[in-house]
């Protein structure tokens, strides 16, 4: 019996295209936009990294 074609592979990493928080207070961080102490909520978008 054979895996259904919806549960995927193993091994192969998909490209996300949504950062986590703590990914895009880096970006932010490196671009200057965010100090320590700013808040974490409301962060403005980011692009992701390709």
């Amino acid at each position: 019996m054979s895996r259904h074609s919806s549960f995927g592979r193993t091994g192969i990493v998909k490209k996300r295209n949504v950062m986590k928080r703590f990914e895009r207070i880096e970006v932010l961080k490196k671009a200057g936009k965010h100090k320590a102490g700013d808040s974490v909520y409301g962060l403005p978008k980011t692009k992701t990294q390709q």
